[in-house]
């Protein structure tokens, strides 16, 4: 296993970490909601996880309805807690006063049964419950928490657009953050300007959805496989996504949802030797070719740096191309007409646009808007 300094902090972690948003299951999918958990199965694979070197490890209040925080900490009894750093995640806007805070707080050390957290983060910081950090006063809570002993390090997790980013990063003494980053992401959300920026700032970057939510590697168009398969090297199409992140030196670690011993036993193989910088200039050749065939296939070319947002009647802009584009990329028609069935109800589809254009005005990427909305409109009441 490979290890990278945790920004500007005196440790190092594992390349590799083990994000436990997608335990095995019992039954149906695994994901953030199903708390159906497979319990046996997701200690063994954490376990063996430490065995041969992972160290971080990843939850959150949320994840599989507290399951998830529980299980992990069931894994670490029997000496394992000493080995790892454990992070997990605060839901900022579940709390309705200051004190709620302490009390989400008190109830994952209670689930995860450990003394303190390493890693305390701000779950889903967006310009959505940005407004709420100082509302309930959090940095005063985050300032208390580690003076009490029960969180050793702060971060956040991101969702939202670059500008923001680098006012969250600005506004307080954080010391990692977490990012979505993939190939096919390079500029989206915080994108590369966000890593290299936080990295700048000394802060530990850890990767969110290195292979986009497994998007990258369960349908495949056939371009694309043509392309892995012409490849003079050969690895899965998680190992060239995986080692597509690692190449970055501003990466401290990735976080791998994974849901079965074949993916843990394969993905600790692939960081063994993922180094920054490895990656020859044909390999990038080869990635940048599959990237040119996904980004043909994309309908709308938003960024979703939340500039257009929010508009004056409530539609969704972002959401709207977002799932336009991955029904397009990854065949993602059935969730992407259910996700505007969904805004149709909620009053934030095209048809509450009344054509003001103010959206366009401030658009980076100078997008006519008003007639891309009008045109995933017709295609998603058409079934795409």
């Amino acid at each position: 296993m490979q290890y990278r300094k945790f920004g500007k902090l005196d440790f190092e972690v594992s390349t590799l970490g083990f994000g436990c948003m997608r335990l095995p299951v019992l039954d149906g999918e695994s994901g953030e909601r199903n708390i159906n958990i497979d319990e046996k199965e997701s200690i063994r694979m954490i376990r063996y996880a430490i065995d041969n070197g992972v160290n971080y490890f990843d939850t959150a209040y949320l994840y599989n309805k507290g399951k998830s925080e529980i299980i992990l900490g069931k894994a670490l009894k029997d000496g394992y807690r000493e080995k790892v750093k454990v992070a997990t995640k605060i839901p900022i806007w579940l709390a309705k006063t200051h004190d709620d805070l302490y009390k989400i707080l008190d109830e994952e050390l209670e689930r995860l049964d450990v003394e303190y957290i390493d890693m305390y983060l701000l779950h889903m910081l967006s310009h959505m419950n940005w407004e709420m950090v100082e509302k309930l006063k959090v940095f005063d809570f985050l300032d208390n928490a580690k003076k009490s002993g029960k969180i050793k390090h702060v971060g956040f997790s991101f969702h939202d657009g670059f500008h923001l980013f680098k006012e969250i990063i600005n506004s307080y003494d954080w010391e990692f953050c977490y990012i979505q980053f993939n190939y096919l992401d390079e500029n989206y959300q915080a994108g590369i300007k966000g890593l290299k920026y936080a990295y700048d700032k000394g802060l530990a970057v850890v990767i969110m959805e290195p292979l986009r939510g497994g998007s990258l590697v369960k349908i495949i168009p056939e371009d694309v496989k043509k392309i892995w398969n012409q490849s003079d090297v050969k690895r899965s199409p998680a190992e060239w996504g995986f080692r597509w992140v690692c190449n970055h030196p501003e990466v401290a670690t990735v976080l791998s949802g994974m849901s079965n011993m074949n993916q843990l036993e394969e993905n600790i193989t692939t960081f063994s030797n993922a180094l920054a910088g490895s990656l020859t200039n044909k390999e990038l050749e080869t990635i940048n070719k599959v990237k040119k065939v996904y980004k043909q296939n994309i309908k709308v070319n938003c960024t979703q740096c939340n500039y257009c947002m929010p508009c004056p009647e409530g539609v969704y802009i972002r959401g709207i191309f977002n799932f336009y584009n991955n029904a397009a990329l990854f065949n993602k028609k059935q969730e992407a007409i259910e996700f505007y069935s969904r805004m149709k109800k909620m009053g934030k589809d095209y048809s509450r646009c009344v054509g003001c254009r103010k959206c366009e005005k401030i658009c980076p990427q100078h997008l006519p808007i008003t007639e891309l909305l009008k045109e995933a409109h017709n295609a998603f009441e058409n079934g795409l």
